[in-house]
């Protein structure tokens, strides 16, 4: 017999009986056991009473098998997870599992796939998978959105530049990157000020901004001396 949804089963007795008989005719018959639960899956020993018309009686075993066959209910959540400072984030099946349950127990949760790193940032199909203590397995699978909020690490160096012979000087944001990093990769470099004429000579703060790849922005100034070491050109 197989246990139902909520681990149960039963049986009568004409389950069990297989032509009991009586020449002056059976009055009644009866079984020491009739239900079963997750308890007894497994081979059970069942007696079977047979009281004849006379009031004589007799029994005789038979065995009732009882197998669950029922498959967890498995219910997922969808999640939002962040990425750490070196791009990675992991999670477990607590954080999916959304209250699965069978009747006669859960073995085990596992998960196809537990860590995430900025490949997966955006939308991950995760599948829970679930078995009881029978050996019943099923799945579901739930959303895993990996998102990067961690701006990049700017690292800025201080520089001195010298003016050409025409009062100029230009410089770039790599110029003044002092070796910046982010755990998914920049995007982009940019400086507020990147030209330089006699007016700068002397000290300019400037400011390097970093966006990584997943948009997250982040700056910091550093500081570039402006030199003119062209002396004048002397016409007689």
């Amino acid at each position: 017999i197989d246990l139902d949804e909520f681990g149960d089963a039963s049986i009568t007795t004409g389950d069990i009986d297989a032509g009991s008989n009586d020449a002056c005719g059976i009055a009644s018959m009866s079984l020491d056991n009739e239900d079963f639960t997750c308890a007894e899956v497994g081979d059970n020993t069942v007696v079977l009473t047979v009281t004849d018309n006379n009031g004589n009686s007799n029994t005789a075993e038979a065995t009732v098998t009882v197998e669950d066959n029922v498959a967890p209910d498995v219910l997922t959540a969808d999640i939002t997870i962040e990425l750490d400072e070196f791009g990675d984030a992991s999670i477990t099946t607590g954080d999916i599992d959304a209250g699965s349950d069978d009747a006669c127990g859960i073995a085990s949760m596992s998960l196809d796939n537990e860590d995430f790193t900025c490949g997966n940032v955006g939308d991950n199909t995760v599948e829970l998978t679930v078995e009881d203590v029978n050996g019943n397995v099923a799945s579901a699978t739930a959303t895993v959105t990996v998102e990067d909020n961690i701006a990049p690490d700017v690292i800025t160096s201080a520089i001195t530049v010298q003016l050409d012979e025409f009062g100029d000087t230009s410089i770039t944001a790599f110029d003044v990157d002092g070796g910046s990093t982010d755990a998914c990769g920049i995007a982009d470099r940019r400086i507020d000020v990147s030209d330089f004429t006699c007016s700068d000579v002397g000290d300019n703060t400037v400011e390097l901004t970093v966006e990584d790849v997943n948009g997250n922005i982040a700056a910091a100034t550093t500081t570039v001396t402006v030199e003119d070491n062209v002396a004048p050109t002397a016409i007689c």
